[in-house]
């Protein structure tokens, strides 16, 4: 029996694997944008930044996964979703500096490779570096029989950016006085999903399949839900306006994100009834009993992206914003903040 034969006993199959990058090429082809320099199959992926384009470029990179919300797409048994969450997590960290996206590589594991499965997450990869305008260079797919379950796999997202070192957002620019924009979330995006089964799994017995009056569609439709891309809306923003500061709202929601970048001796004032907050919101909130200000820590609560920006500007860039099809809210204002005080004051 040959070596590659013996190794396929023990759960791992060379050959299968290498269908699976020969099934995966045009996918990640179609994600090359001008500087991708080789395709997959290397050992690394080359990209060029070229030299005419920035004048003291800085390159911005992140790292990210999607969490338990993993768990829900094995339950729903549908995969092509889950790598647009996974892109979405990675570059809306690095678009809160002012980074374009350039390109990205996917570490996927799984104990038993299965082809169809694989394929799907990564077409919604493929998703979401289209959507983000960054190109899937590479990636890797790692087969470990006995570390996970039938069916079970992780991901993790790895991205690098680029930005003019004097156009660099980080907050330091903030003025009290200045306005908050909100940009809606989809819904829950990937943060919290360990409370949401709890609610819904163990504490109602609900199912991904039941629907779900108060949401309008079933469960699993809703908490499937890919997290939003902003870094189209974003990079177009910045065009025409000065952004002093962005938050990307994740795990810690408004609470422990939006002090992130405020400077020194400065607070954030939100206005609670200013956007509307979806339904999963209403109903985790109401049926799993859960206080408000642990909603605010633990979910986006509605708002995935805040934009902080001068006062005097605020009205035209909503205006710019609903024109690129986003549903922007003022949701708040930079205030001082005296001793004692917390970072955010919701009113």
């Amino acid at each position: 029996m040959s070596q590659s034969s013996r190794y396929a006993e023990a759960g791992v199959d060379i050959d299968k694997a290498n269908d699976f990058i020969d099934q995966i090429k045009p996918l990640v082809s179609s994600t090359f944008r001008r500087g991708v320099l080789t395709d997959i199959g290397g050992f690394g992926g080359l990209f060029a930044l070229g030299g005419d384009r920035y004048e003291d470029p800085v390159l911005v990179s992140s790292t990210d996964g999607v969490g338990t919300k993993l768990k829900i797409a094995n339950l729903c048994n549908i995969h092509d979703t889950i790598g647009i969450d996974l892109v979405a997590m990675c570059v809306n960290d690095i678009v809160v500096s002012g980074a374009q996206p350039l390109f990205f590589l996917d570490y996927f594991s799984i104990g038993k490779l299965e082809n169809e499965l694989a394929l799907d997450v990564v077409k919604g990869i493929a998703k979401g570096c289209e959507i983000s305008k960054c190109s899937l260079i590479g990636g890797e797919t790692a087969e470990m029989p006995g570390m996970y379950g039938a069916g079970d796999y992780d991901l993790a997202g790895f991205v690098v950016g680029i930005a003019e070192r004097n156009k660099i957002i980080d907050g330091s620019e903030i003025k009290v006085g200045d306005k908050i924009i909100g940009l809606s979330s989809s819904g829950i995006h990937s943060n919290g999903y360990s409370l949401v089964r709890k609610i819904c799994f163990e504490e109602l017995g609900l199912s991904v399949e039941d629907y779900v009056d108060e949401l309008g569609c079933s469960l699993g439709e809703e908490l499937l839900r890919p997290t939003r891309i902003y870094v189209e809306p974003l990079l177009n923003l910045f065009k025409n306006f000065k952004v002093r500061g962005l938050v990307h709202i994740t795990g810690g929601g408004f609470d422990d994100n939006i002090p992130r970048v405020l400077p020194k001796g400065s607070k954030a004032v939100i206005d609670e009834g200013s956007w509307p907050v979806q339904p999963i919101f209403t109903f985790l909130q109401e049926k799993g009993k859960v206080p408000v200000e642990e909603m605010r820590r633990t979910f986006n609560y509605g708002i995935g992206m805040a934009i902080i920006i001068d006062a005097k500007a605020v009205d035209d860039a909503m205006q710019q914003l609903v024109a690129l099809g986003e549903s922007p809210h003022v949701i708040g204002e930079v205030a001082a903040r005296k001793e004692g005080e917390e970072s955010v004051e919701f009113v």
